[in-house]
């Protein structure tokens, strides 16, 4: 059935492959989407019509792609969407720009640069009553300088994310997990060097291992109401130096006391879209501190559709469609994973075995890059392989929990 919307997306990794997946599961439809390297999970598959671009993340090259494909796809609303913080922010500062026919279903230019700066998403966190981690702002004139409010050992995360990856250089990480003052100084110096222009995060380190961690997705309806949040209960996550933090496993979980204080946050601000939020229980408070908000569907967004509340229905239905949705806590179980079975069981905590083999067995299980739909053999055998690396890469970066 021809559908009178198109799906354009921009990245090429998990977060594209997912949402382009449920696109496809839902309304049959193949989307278009501009990736910067001919790999990945989305180069390749049927169900993307997968262009390469590597001025992806240029401005005017961004805003010609979204040009050509409105003019493409006339007479159908193209709904433009960011799978990657350079890529939405990027719709975010041009969608009043775009042809009549586009839509991006995210906040203004100036809020999302708000919140995906961490220090100011910390002030607004306080504003509004949302726990998270002691927090120390660094600023490079400070030098060696400083005294902080908690002791070692710290997180040191780049408050401008984009603008991080911008000044690559030799051992630099996603988040960094300081053990002493000594090796805090190091980084510092490394990331200011490199040319890095912003401020950095310093961090109270919150105990535990990856099954402390919480993932939320939420919808936020063109009203700025929110309509869907979903929790996820993180067990496992990704070790690597550039991966760290990427979630693994998931299992879906019910926290409405928690769903409801993160409901009034987004509302109060008037949010819009996608929204996704890293946190941390806490075992030395019982709180749940937030770490941060990506401002669109997170990499791992396919634990959303794969649990029965599919992402692209609720953006075709708000946007497209114009229906007024009912406000949903997701509460399905549901158990996503992106690593083999075996690396799953050997690095989760014994804890949650029960109840992943009981999602296993009652056919409660995802994984969202194997797909039935998608007749590219090619990019499932690239896919097996990618898989089959995470028994090599746990290895060498975490200890086995069992």
């Amino acid at each position: 059935m021809e559908q009178r919307f198109q799906p354009l997306l921009f990245g090429g990794d998990i977060n594209v492959y997912s949402v382009a997946r449920a696109f496809h599961e839902a309304y049959g439809v193949k989307s278009v989407c501009y990736g910067k390297f001919a790999s990945g999970p989305a180069y390749g598959s049927s169900i993307i019509d997968y262009r390469v671009c590597p001025k992806n993340e240029d401005p005017a090259t961004f805003r010609e792609n979204v040009a050509n494909a409105a003019k493409e796809f006339e007479g159908k609303t193209v709904l433009v969407i960011g799978c990657g913080d350079s890529y939405v922010k990027l719709a975010a500062e041009n969608k009043d720009s775009f042809p009549d026919n586009c839509i991006a279903a995210t906040v203004s230019g100036e809020m999302i640069n708000d919140l995906i700066n961490k220090e100011k998403f910390y002030a607004l966190c306080d504003k509004h009553g949302i726990d998270h981690p002691g927090t120390f702002v660094y600023s490079k004139e400070m030098g060696h300088d400083f005294e902080l409010p908690f002791p070692a050992p710290y997180i040191c995360k780049p408050a401008n994310g984009v603008a991080y990856w911008e000044h690559p250089f030799e051992g630099n990480e996603k988040v960094f997990t300081c053990p002493d003052r000594a090796n805090l100084e190091e980084v510092l110096d490394k990331v200011y060097a490199a040319g890095y222009p912003d401020t950095m995060i310093i961090q109270d380190y919150v105990p535990g291992d990856d099954s402390f961690m919480r993932v939320l997705t939420c919808y936020s309806d063109r009203n700025a109401k929110v309509k869907l949040m979903c929790l996820g209960h993180v067990l496992l996550e990704e070790h690597t130096p550039h991966g760290i933090g990427n979630h693994a496993v998931i299992l879906t979980e019910v926290n409405r006391e928690l769903c409801e204080k993160v409901k009034d946050f987004l509302e109060e601000i008037g949010y819009v879209g996608f929204s996704n939020f890293d946190i941390k229980y806490d075992q030395r408070t019982g709180k749940y501190q937030f770490f941060e908000i990506n401002c669109r569907q997170g990499r791992s967004n396919f634990y959303v559709t794969g649990a029965g509340y599919n992402i692209a229905r609720l953006l075709v239905e708000d946007r497209v469609e114009g229906k007024d949705l009912p406000f949903v806590i997701a509460d399905n179980p549901s158990l996503w994973r992106v690593v083999p079975r075996k690396v799953a069981f050997d690095y989760i905590v014994s804890d949650y075995h029960k109840e992943m083999k009981a999602r296993i067995a009652a056919g409660q299980e995802v994984t969202p890059l194997f797909y039935s739909g998608d007749k590219s053999f090619g990019r499932t055998l690239r896919m097996k392989k990618n898989l089959l690396g995470h028994f090599k890469k746990y290895k060498t970066y975490y200890e086995k929990k069992n």
